[in-house]
């Protein structure tokens, strides 16, 4: 499946996404999907659909820890499921826009 993606790799349409579109777009940056990616990509697209915000990494940190609890809504673990920048990871998995603080 062709994805319409921006030059950073995200999903130019957010209504193009599906849970097969995730998939494919954690392969292209070597993550393969577990249950943990699963409910933080739901956490983030839930989020997104109240606020219309990508958060950053800070209000994501949170957004885990009030939802999936303390041990879970640490940076340490969420860079365990996306290295290097969990944010913007997440957030192109999930398929929404890059996170505006995010380098």
């Amino acid at each position: 499946m062709q994805l319409d993606l921006d030059q950073d790799g995200y999903l130019r349409n957010l209504s193009d996404w599906s849970p097969k579109t995730a998939e494919q777009l954690a392969l292209s940056v070597h993550i393969t999907m577990s249950s943990a990616h699963w409910e933080v990509i739901e956490l983030l697209r839930q989020f997104y659909a109240e606020t219309g915000v990508s958060p950053a990494m800070r209000i994501l940190v949170k957004l885990v820890k009030k939802n999936l609890g303390p041990e879970k809504g640490n940076s340490i673990y969420l860079l365990t499921l996306f290295p290097d920048s969990p944010a913007k990871l997440a957030a192109k998995i999930a398929g929404l826009p890059r996170p505006t603080n995010c380098l």
